[in-house]
Formats: C-alpha cells, sequence, structure tokens
C-alpha cells in the first residue's frame, strides 16, 4: 500500500507539472487570466491523468491511516520525494544538482529510521 501511495501521489503530482509546463508560466493572477489558463489546462491529459493518480493516493492514504499509525505512515511517504527526484530528472528533464541528491540521501536515511523504529 505504501508503494501505491508514494508512486500514485508523485506520479500524479509529475503529470500536473508536466501539463501546467504546456501551459507557459502563469505571470497574471487576475481572475480572468487564471479562468483562461485554467480552461487551457483542462484540455490537457496529463492533467486528468494527475488528478485520477492523485486520486488514488488519497485512497491508498485512507486506506494506509485506517491500519498503521499516522505517525509511522507520514514520514514513510517521504520517499515520494525520492520518486520526485528521479521523475524530475527523467520524466520532465530538470537539472537535479548533487545537493538535491544529497538532501534525498538524508530523507532516505530519515525514512530509514523510522522503519527500523517501527517495532
Amino acid at each position: 500500500m505504501l508503494f501505491v501511495i508514494v508512486v500514485s501521489g508523485t506520479s500524479g503530482e509529475l503529470c500536473l507539472a508536466r501539463a501546467m509546463r504546456g501551459m507557459g508560466e502563469v505571470a497574471d493572477f487576475h481572475p480572468a487570466a487564471l479562468l483562461s489558463t485554467i480552461a487551457r489546462a483542462l484540455g490537457s491529459g496529463w492533467l486528468w491523468l494527475g488528478i485520477a493518480l492523485l486520486a488514488v493516493d488519497l485512497v491508498a492514504l485512507l486506506a494506509m491511516l485506517s491500519v498503521e499509525n499516522v505517525s509511522f505512515v507520514v514520514p514513510m511517504t517521504a520517499l515520494s520525494y525520492v520518486v520526485g527526484a528521479v521523475g524530475g530528472a527523467f520524466f520532465l528533464g530538470e537539472r537535479v544538482g548533487r545537493e538535491r541528491w544529497m538532501g534525498v540521501l538524508l530523507v532516505c536515511a530519515g525514512v530509514a529510521l523510522v522503519f527500523a523504529g517501527r517495532g
């Protein structure tokens, strides 16, 4: 279940990022401009896929929280930072520098500590 939460949630966010990059920069936050951007975004398949994946994430998170402590589940979902960095680099073509990879490793160490203390 944790795998589903991490992968579906982060994949959904990556799809939303891809959809919004296709819209261009949102520089004008006036209501009419925002409505125009939203209308264009609604035509993107990436947006709808992202929404569907985030819905799967929510259902899986609710299911996991029904059987596990929140003090375990929430820190374990930090693995999404790993998937996000990898997805950003390979799916979105982002440059992920050494410092960010080091941060991802620190997150992994923290998740390992939480898992080890599950006992």
